[in-house]
């Protein structure tokens, strides 16, 4: 009898372990579009490049179960050069980490999205890609992403509630220590957030200034269209820089039509008196299918005073100050 019940119990032990469920999924997208950019004060410039509304990245995530609520799971993701065929310096820079879930929340270790970076990227109708992204007026911008990160994520049952916190070490390099965090509100077609981050910009001299960056942002879902707006504040004392943008999405069946306008400013030192830039950018997407995709994008960004931005990040030049950029481009893009 004994023996009966401990092989039960031994059984019962492998049977439990087999039940936990994991699953592995490989996943991107490939996004090439033919470029035609005109910076005042610099020959024409036409390309194949990527990115013109997705990145182009290759990524593995698994999940597995591991029973009364309590998940593990891990993310790597790669950006991918398709036009070239390469591979980004870090192989896994956009993402890598690894999270335990629970009716608590996610605790996630790794190379991460700031949470600063969020709202400029989700309240943006061109989500931060192509020629029509608000980073391209983005002069004192601290990344997108950190290394060395512990951030934790509020579960989703809080009734609309959510929010992240997130801080990296430093590990003894300048500009990887961060803290920072945002909580937002969403229901229905509304959402709202705001977001704090601060970056050491030099571990070891303790007078370097901080660079600061705050940002509130939100939309709303009226169902024939979607609108969008932020506002992204960043210090660097004394230097300052503020943007901010409007935008919205309009469906019409298989297609979507995308517009945005947005405006920066700099103060802080005498180069940076009457810096000014105003963003214009039009879009348009045709979905073939559910993964492939193709596009059409125009872009315009007037420069005042100090300000040299482009439409494609990389080309400006001095003789862009005062003057325009102004970008236009045809792509495919296709997710699997």
């Amino acid at each position: 009898m004994k023996k009966s019940l401990l092989a039960l119990a031994v059984l019962g032990a492998f049977a439990g372990a087999a039940s936990a469920q994991s699953s592995v999924t490989l996943y991107g997208t490939v996004d090439l579009s033919a470029k035609y950019v005109k910076n005042d004060g610099s020959d024409k410039r036409l390309s194949l490049s990527q990115d013109g509304i997705n990145s182009s990245q290759l990524g593995f995530r698994g999940i597995e179960d591991l029973g009364g609520g309590l998940k593990a799971g891990f993310t790597l993701l790669g950006g991918v050069n398709a036009d070239t065929g390469t591979a980004n310096s870090k192989f896994w820079n956009r993402r890598s980490t690894l999270s335990l879930y629970s009716n608590m929340g996610e605790l996630r270790l790794g190379r991460d999205y700031t949470p600063t970076f969020w709202n400029e990227t989700i309240y943006d109708a061109f989500g931060t890609n192509g020629l029509g992204s608000s980073l391209n007026v983005a002069q004192a911008y601290n990344g997108t992403r950190q290394d060395n990160s512990i951030g934790y994520f509020l579960p989703s049952n809080l009734g609309g509630l959510y929010g992240q916190a997130m801080g990296a070490l430093g590990q003894g390099v300048n500009g990887q220590k961060y803290w920072g965090g945002r909580l937002g509100f969403a229901a229905g077609p509304f959402d709202v957030n705001a977001a704090y981050g601060d970056t050491k910009t030099n571990t070891f001299v303790a007078k370097n200034p901080d660079f600061k960056m705050w940002n509130v942002g939100g939309s709303y879902d009226f169902g024939v269209a979607k609108i969008y707006g932020f506002y992204n504040r960043n210090t660097w004392d004394p230097l300052s820089q503020s943007v901010y943008e409007l935008s919205l999405s309009v469906p019409f069946g298989q297609a979507e039509l995308r517009a945005s306008y947005g405006h920066e400013t700099a103060s802080g030192a005498v180069s940076l008196n009457n810096h000014h830039a105003t963003l214009y950018s039009v879009e348009g997407v045709y979905n073939l299918s559910k993964r492939t995709a193709l596009y059409a994008t125009a872009a315009k960004i007037a420069n005042s005073g100090s300000a040299a931005f482009s439409v494609l990040p990389g080309t400006a030049s001095l003789n862009l100050a005062n003057g325009n950029s102004t970008g236009y481009n045809v792509g495919i893009r296709h997710s699997f």
